[in-house]
């Protein structure tokens, strides 16, 4: 059965309704739920709005802090950190974003670290508010209050999946590149268990270091591989690695600190290009690198060469103009607890 297809403004302004009613505070419930969405939209339906139901436990049990302002811990203008005081991930992502573009017009750069975050879900939905103003924009994060995945030639877990994303605008569709340092992320892992599936490859080790495809052995002392594998997994180690530094290391608050509950420490940096060598010298070099990739010769079996984020931009102006296609059972399972906060599901087109 095909699943339907929900209206993307009225799902957006429903999922917006249903935090706001379990009581975050109306800017931060209206970041979230857009956010989640987005992610949907582009086809991040792993870091959409199947995170919704999670969301609404912690919010109840008050993991997260409902309403208010991250703490500022240092402010040299181009270079500022914050106490995100555990508000809402995408609320302070956005935020910081926001921040950073002003702040990089003005200084030519500008990098924001917040350390005691919550989730921030999809990376990709919040870097067109960097390249839409013409800037490039590195956005990483960590969750130093977990770990599943182990060090190059070790089994025992360390980091997290620890994701790292750049915008790069090009003159005319951004590259959008979204990935982790790890094969694959913990919530696919969750979803495949949940399915009662494998994975397709090798992508993970269990607790005696073999290489494994049950996604069962996240949660039973396993790990999940770097980057790379067991073959050339240094490279995502190194990775994971930097996302640890640069997110955690510059916020100040991380492992060290055996941090309870879910926590998040990300690090945003934008780049104004008419501050180095010009915007337009800029767009020249990424427009022809991006013109070069799209006119490669594709190997085998393979249709064309895209760039990182054309599908999900183009999933993303699908779901525009006929709908957004959620992932099957995530309205099942989100429908009942938005009902039981008085908030009634959109009706599917």
């Amino acid at each position: 059965m095909t699943e339907p297809r929900y209206d993307l403004d009225a799902l957006t302004a429903w999922a917006q309704d249903v935090f706001a009613a379990a009581g975050l505070g109306q800017a931060q419930a209206k970041a979230v739920g857009r956010y989640l969405v987005a992610a949907d939209a582009m086809g991040h339906d792993t870091h959409g709005l199947g995170l919704a139901t999670w969301y609404l436990d912690m919010i109840a049990d008050g993991t997260v802090t409902r309403e208010g302002a991250p703490k500022v811990v240092s402010d040299r203008g181009a270079a500022v950190c914050w106490d995100g005081q555990r508000l809402p991930g995408a609320w302070l992502t956005d935020e910081a974003m926001t921040l950073a573009v002003n702040r990089a017009a003005e200084h030519g750069t500008c990098t924001i670290a917040v350390g005691n975050a919550h989730h921030i879900g999809a990376h990709a939905v919040y870097l067109e508010k960097a390249t839409d103003a013409g800037m490039m924009v590195m956005l990483a994060s960590s969750v130093p209050s977990a770990a599943t995945v182990a060090p190059f030639g070790g089994m025992s877990p360390v980091y997290t999946p620890d994701p790292v994303a750049y915008g790069i605008p090009t003159g005319g569709v951004p590259i959008l590149i979204d990935i982790s340092a790890s094969i694959t992320t913990n919530n696919m892992a969750k979803r495949l268990v949940a399915e009662g599936r494998s994975y397709p490859h090798d992508w993970l080790m269990d607790a005696e270091g073999n290489p494994s495809r049950d996604p069962n052995v996240v949660f039973n002392g396993g790990t999940v591989l770097p980057t790379g594998g067991l073959d050339h997994g240094q490279k995502g180690y190194g990775l994971g690695l930097t996302a640890e530094a640069v997110t955690q290391g510059l916020s100040g608050i991380g492992r060290a600190d055996a941090l309870p509950g879910m926590n998040c420490s990300f690090t945003v940096q934008v780049m104004d290009p008419e501050a180095f060598g010009g915007r337009e010298a800029f767009l020249r070099q990424t427009g022809w690198l991006a013109a070069a990739c799209r006119a490669s010769t594709p190997r085998p079996g393979v249709e064309r060469v895209r760039l990182p984020g054309e599908a999900a931009l183009k999933r993303r102006t699908e779901a525009q103009a006929n709908g957004v296609r959620l992932y099957p059972g995530i309205m099942d399972g989100l429908a009942p607890r938005a009902e039981a906060l008085g908030v009634s599901p959109p009706a599917a087109l």
